[in-house]
């Protein structure tokens, strides 16, 4: 894992009154000397014929605002200029956020992506392409999304690991995962820890007669004994003390949501691998589903040769010819 250079902050309100993605940036850019970029995206359409512009043209309106933006995304930054100058701004037309939001942290060759994760639940994300999800999906750079406005004070941050890959995860990815947290407790003064969930031994495929009680505590025994052996494995060369270590018998959703209750996580880092399709809709993404679950922050990371498929080209204004008749009033 590299170190972080460069993290680039993703402001979805240019004028919310408060920010708690911004100021949980800039709490890791001290511990590690990174600098940051605040990034606004462009995204509403322009329509060619709209009236009341004046002597402004289509291409004059887009500059306007682009500016308005810039001058606004600078006022942000200035608070941050009283402790350090490490602080550049860019808004820029490109659609949708998530692409522009991908697209612009590659192109500054950023190490982390910080923003605002959705307000409350997601309902049908697969369909709504909600840009939090969708970062979480296509980013391969790593992704924390702020859910919790508190700012960090020596955080507990649980990394999330999956030693025995019995949820399909890349051999690489805890190694990253682990790195990354250990960065991110270190950094901030905080505390390590690590959870682990392996799933419960199948005994509906064995004859009942053959079942008894004694038998069943030997089986949830021997898998409790072999999911240990891999966690221990998996944390030999990291410092996760034995009592910040939660090996959990539950679907992973419910333990990592359970270990970060537990040990009153600030963050939780944990991998995602990105799915399509009819799969995604059926299966779904452990990383999107438990960012429902939790009520503490969560740091995305992807396995190494994840494969980007963003376009590298932004896509510019989306100027329409005229503005629909429906389009008029508050939303």
């Amino acid at each position: 894992m590299p170190a972080i250079r460069r993290i680039l902050v993703a402001i979805r309100a240019l004028d919310a009154k408060s920010l708690p993605a911004l100021l949980k940036a800039a709490q890791i850019a001290r511990s590690c000397g990174a600098q940051i970029e605040l990034y606004h995206g462009l995204d509403t359409p322009v329509y060619a014929d709209l009236d009341g512009l004046g002597d402004l043209s289509p291409r004059a309106l887009e500059r306007d605002l682009q500016q308005r933006a810039v001058r606004r995304l600078h006022a942000i930054a200035d608070r941050l200029r009283q402790h350090t100058n490490k602080v550049s701004v860019c808004a820029e037309w490109d659609y949708p956020a998530y692409e522009a939001i991908v697209r612009r942290a590659l192109r500054i060759r950023a190490d982390l992506i910080v923003a605002s994760a959705h307000a409350g639940r997601h309902r049908f994300p697969a369909l709504m392409r909600l840009t939090d999800w969708e970062l979480i999906r296509l980013s391969p750079i790593p992704v924390l999304l702020v859910k919790n406005p508190r700012p960090y004070n020596r955080p507990a941050v649980l990394a999330a690991v999956d030693p025995t890959h019995t949820f399909a995860k890349p051999l690489q990815l805890d190694k990253l995962i682990l790195q990354m947290a250990r960065k991110l407790s270190h950094g901030l003064r905080g505390s390590l820890h690590a959870v682990h969930a392996y799933p419960r031994v199948r005994i509906d495929n064995l004859p009942v007669t053959a079942l008894t009680p004694a038998l069943i505590r030997t089986i949830e025994r021997d898998a409790e004994r072999s999911a240990k052996v891999s966690f221990d494995r998996a944390l030999r060369s990291t410092r996760v003390s034995r009592s910040h270590r939660y090996l959990i018998a539950r679907d992973p959703i419910d333990a990592i949501a359970e270990a970060a209750q537990r040990s009153r996580s600030a963050v939780v880092v944990m991998g995602a691998i990105s799915r399509s399709g009819i799969k995604r809709l059926l299966i779904g993404n452990t990383a999107e589903r438990v960012l429902d679950e939790l009520r503490c922050d969560v740091l995305i990371v992807k396995p190494p040769k994840f494969r980007n498929r963003i376009p590298r080209a932004a896509r510019g204004v989306r100027l329409l010819a005229s503005m629909p008749t429906d389009s008029l009033g508050y939303y």
